[in-house]
């Protein structure tokens, strides 16, 4: 009896292995499955392949058997971000030039056009992309955040992610959460009324996902996932166990981190010309020296670092379920952020900020010795966002390199010709990620979407780009939001905050942003605003 217990790890081995062998044949077969996995107000140098000190073994190792950008390109700020994924167009196009708008039906999003063509689509976490509107009563706002006033439709329920494609749909409405008891959590159409004692939400969104692909994995047609997670984005959140990694890291500030952060970046290969991509400054303009409460601070860096690394944690957990389920080698995984780390700080409770736990326990704002817990609410501020977008200047919203330049993965071990630990110095955009898409499922984009006529997709597919056949999938890019704003033709780009005026940058041979030539090339700044002027009113002409 005993020779036959030992024996059944072996013979459940051979099984297994039979199982994946056979899989990975019915693989060579069919198209491959994506996986997007998006973080929310990551820093560019957060992960460790990007030269961070945060524990992200299962990020590195993604880029270690892959591919990572150094100039890929988001919308700079949540919803356009999202949007323009889903749709391969820019923002204005498709309803989302502000925040907490609709996504237009006249625009398809990935899941809808690969669910006609043979996939599953599921999602897991934030969508962001339907009209968020408070209630009348500021009173009753405050109630229904936190769960004490009854109402289970968060949005136009047509918008939900349950009706632009997704079979499946685990995750929030809105974009911010509390994140052990979060506002606005649905299943497809179905508000989810109550939550367990332990409950995390970035631990939700991992075990979602992974139960979608263990269902998705059970025939032969191949799968896309959207996994949003709404992590790092403020309120900081931890779990303690995370935050006890980072006790003390953080006590010599932000510029110390900055500094180490450029030389990680230096030492990882993202940069590797430094004299071209010197270290930027720090935007705020905060004095670590001058910081009166030190500890409290660093301890927001604690609580930062903690929710990536736990972000980190659930990207190891899916890739074991895609291995387990013979899916790994022939799915495509895209990493990516929605825009650079968020200044953000000192918002009190209102519109999409509860005051309140579901108990009635009051939410502290600042008065807190450590944030982490359910009952604080912590910010990062403009002084470690400017520390963590390094080498880059500014933060979210802008679209200075700080802004809307995302550390970007590809892996796909079945069709990336087995790149190793590759840096692609390409240029490309998350309008790009939706042909992409399209190209990997061997499909078009559609002439009609929900009844409705639309225009063509603007992103063109990175393929090209991952094959070395081209230096950037457009010649032309163009930002815009709630005033800021910039374009970028070949290497030259020029950006502005709201009412200041433009600067102008040779991103060949200034990556950072920290030589203005704005004054020595007026005609240049002349020419390439003309340009965006014809894009602006080119993009909202498409939209309304």
């Amino acid at each position: 009896m005993k020779r036959i217990i030992y024996l059944l790890p072996v013979v459940y081995s051979v099984l297994l292995l039979s199982c994946v062998s056979e899989k990975l044949s019915d693989d060579e077969n069919k198209n491959p499955n994506i996986l997007i996995i998006m973080a929310d107000d990551l820093g560019y140098s957060d992960i460790g392949c990007y030269g961070g000190e945060i524990h992200t073994p299962n990020l590195d190792g993604l880029a270690e058997n892959g591919v990572r950008f150094t100039q890929f390109y988001n919308a700079a700020r949540c919803c356009p971000t999202r949007a323009s994924l889903l749709t391969g167009k820019y923002p204005h196009q498709v309803g989302l030039a502000r925040n907490g708008q609709t996504l237009s039906r006249n625009a398809a999003t990935i899941a809808e056009v690969l669910k006609k063509n043979g996939y599953h689509t599921g999602m897991a976490g934030k969508w962001h992309l339907s009209r968020t509107k408070a209630l009348e009563d500021k009173d009753d706002q405050l109630l229904w955040l936190s769960h004490r006033l009854d109402s289970s439709v968060f949005a136009p329920v047509e918008s939900y992610p349950s009706n632009r494609g997704f079979d499946e749909h685990w995750g929030v409405i809105w974009g911010v959460v509390n994140f052990f008891d979060p506002f606005s959590l649905v299943h497809n159409e179905e508000e989810i009324k109550d939550v367990s004692d332990d409950f995390y939400m970035t631990d939700f969104i991992t075990d979602k996902s992974i139960e979608m692909v263990d269902e998705f994995s059970k025939d032969d047609d191949p799968f896309f996932l959207y996994v949003a997670h709404t992590a790092p984005h403020w309120p900081l959140h931890a779990l303690p166990e995370d935050i006890e990694k980072y006790k003390g890291v953080y006590d010599e500030g932000w510029e110390k981190l900055r500094e180490t952060r450029y030389q990680g970046l230096i030492d990882k290969g993202i940069i590797n010309n430094p004299e071209v991509a010197p270290n930027a400054r720090n935007e705020s303009g905060n004095s670590w020296s001058d910081c009166e409460r030190k500890g409290w601070e660093a301890r927001h860096m604690e609580a930062h670092a903690a929710m990536v690394d736990r972000l980190d944690h659930g990207v190891g957990r899916l890739i074991q379920k895609l291995k387990e389920t013979g899916e790994f080698e022939n799915t495509v995984i895209l990493f990516l952020a929605d825009n650079g780390a968020s200044p953000e700080r000192g918002y009190q409770p209102g519109f999409d900020r509860p005051g309140h736990t579901r108990e009635g326990e009051e939410i502290v704002y600042d008065d807190f010795e450590r944030p982490g817990p359910e009952k604080t609410w912590g910010y990062l501020g403009v002084s470690w966002a400017g520390a963590i977008n390094a080498p880059f200047r500014y933060w979210k919203k802008e679209s200075f390199e700080g802004g809307n330049c995302t550390p970007f993965i590809v892996h796909w071990p079945a069709g990336l010709n087995n790149k190793k630990n590759e840096i692609n110095r390409g240029v490309g955009h998350v309008i790009d990620i939706l042909p992409t898409c399209l190209e990997l499922a061997e499909t078009d984009y559609p002439e009609l979407v929900n009844g409705l006529d639309t225009s063509p997709v603007e992103g063109k597919s990175i393929m090209p780009l991952l094959r070395g056949e081209v230096s950037a999938t457009h010649d032309t890019l163009f930002w815009e939001h709630e005033g800021g704003k910039a374009l970028r033709i070949g290497d030259w780009k020029i950006a502005t905050l709201r009412d200041y005026n433009w600067e102008l940058f040779n991103l060949a041979e200034n990556r950072t942003e920290t030589e203005n030539l704005a004054s020595q090339y007026p005609e240049k700044v002349k020419e390439m605003e003309a340009v965006w002027k014809r894009y602006y009113k080119r993009i909202y002409t498409d939209q309304n």
